[in-house]
């Protein structure tokens, strides 16, 4: 018999009553009309999920709402417009002193979205992944600070490529929980193509997502750890899986804006691991277990890992120095960040002339970390290399008609929004230089001037020598 008859014959009574499907049912209370049919053939559910049924069930005997909006993300169902406006408290704006123009969601989808920035940091990637020293039990990859994962799942079609018969151990940083979600909607396939592969997403600093192990005593005792198990061999069966994971996503990523900085920070340290069900026995070597996580890694992923205008002091100290210190013997950290001196810098210059948030280029970095690591980085290699094999350059996608006599405004508006998105201008001063149209003929000059729009990122490797 099935295991949550109850459950089922609630569900049942639900669907005669209001004269629905079952799969309507799924759909409306957990975004997934399969469920009862899971449910009923007793496969694999989580607790979360039938928490949740329930919770739907015990919310509409309460009669609220049925024109309830539904949210994966969320473990309740949020009310309708109306609904809420009735008797809502304005929410508190934690934080709002402290809004920067780099952490504004709508401005990095318009950047990503109209710029080739994480197609070229992939590629350059991949020029290292040759460079490795891969040995047993696993090719070992740290992200820090994944996105949206088009950077890190890029990179892993490349290492199955070049090594498609070694298991994958991949971990991940990020705090924004929509970026966490946007990476999760690209691993199906990847564990599909590849199936021996370990995937790890934390919300860690810098010096504790190596190792997966909080610093304080305190953040260690309350470290919130999942390990999934996915079922199935197909990307469509992992697809449903991860899915499910949203609300509990949800609550691990929880952040709060740090009182002094603004900088976000974790609620709650929190560690993801995915991998095969069907290959636990082959990964078990490498699947980590809290205080007993790999922590040294054969390639360090930094693509823009600070702020460009934070002090050098944070950029070593806080991010560079504890990357540093994870590369296993032969393991190599690729660093990348903008450069400046290009159309888009023009641009900026053209509205505030002198503007130049490039305050640390890789030389100055790479002498700062030699001088922070000390003794310990006699070990490494820091390759600053020429001006030809450092910078690399990414554009704004346009069609050939669109830079002519006339420009629309569109394509003015996501050059504007490029240029200021990468030399991060404050949206005060954002607002005060857009109140005329100066900004819409600098922006249309230099683009007829250029051709288009094009900018630098800088890039620069430490590597640890084989021998130690």
């Amino acid at each position: 018999m099935p295991e949550h008859d109850a459950l089922i014959a609630r569900i049942e009574t639900y669907c005669r009553s209001h004269e629905i499907a079952e799969s309507t049912f799924g759909r409306h209370a957990v975004n997934d009309g399969k469920f009862v049919g899971r449910l009923r053939d007793n496969r694999r559910v989580t607790t979360a999920t039938i928490a949740r049924v329930e919770e739907f069930l015990a919310r509409k005997a309460d009669g609220l709402d049925e024109t309830a909006i539904y949210d994966p993300r969320l473990r309740h169902r949020q009310p309708t417009a109306a609904a809420a406006t009735a008797g809502a408290v304005p929410a508190k704006q934690d934080g709002a002193a402290h809004f920067r123009f780099y952490d504004n969601r709508q401005k990095y989808l318009l950047f990503v979205n109209t710029c080739s920035e994480k197609w070229a940091v992939a590629d350059r990637v991949g020029q290292e992944l040759s460079r490795l020293r891969v040995e047993p039990p696993a090719l070992r990859v740290f992200d820090a600070g994944m996105g949206d994962g088009t950077v890190l799942t890029r990179v892993m079609r490349h290492m199955h490529q070049l090594y498609p018969t070694v298991p994958f151990y991949v971990v991940g940083k990020e705090i924004s929980l929509e970026d966490v979600r946007l990476t999760l909607e690209k691993l199906p396939d990847r564990f599909y193509e590849h199936p021996a592969m370990v995937v790890v997403i934390t919300n860690m600093f810098y010096s504790e997502a190596p190792s997966l192990m909080p610093a304080a005593p305190e953040n260690a005792a309350k470290l919130n750890w999942r390990e999934i198990a996915l079922d199935g061999n197909s990307a469509h069966a992992f697809e449903e899986q991860i899915s499910e994971l949203e609300p509990e996503i949800a609550e691990g990523w929880q952040v709060r804006n740090s009182p002094r900085t603004g900088n976000p920070l974790y609620v709650r340290p929190s560690v993801m691991v995915l991998y095969r069900g069907d290959h636990k026995i082959l990964l078990d070597g490498i699947i980590p277990r809290p205080g007993n996580a790999i922590g040294e890694y054969n390639l360090i992923i930094a693509s823009q890992p600070f702020r460009l205008r934070a002090s050098l002091d944070l950029k070593i100290k806080r991010v560079l120095a504890p990357l540093a210190r994870a590369l296993a013997p032969g393991g190599r950290m690729l660093t990348i960040h903008s450069h400046g001196n290009d159309p888009g810098m023009e641009i900026i210059n053209r509205v505030w002339t002198g503007e130049n948030p490039f305050q640390h280029n890789r030389h100055t970095l790479l002498q700062a970390l030699k001088t922070e690591l000390g003794t310990a980085g006699r070990s490494l290699n820091f390759t600053a290399a020429s001006d030809k094999r450092a910078l690399f350059r990414y554009v704004m996608h346009t069609l050939p008609t669109e830079i002519g006599s006339s420009i629309g405004t569109s394509t003015l508006m996501a050059a504007w929004n490029a240029a200021v998105y990468v030399a991060q201008i404050e949206d005060e001063r954002l607002e005060k230089a857009m109140i005329g149209g100066r900004y819409l003929d600098a922006t249309r000059d230099i683009l007829k001037k250029r051709n288009g729009l094009w900018f630098l990122d800088e890039s620069f490797v430490v590597s640890r020598k084989r021998g130690r």
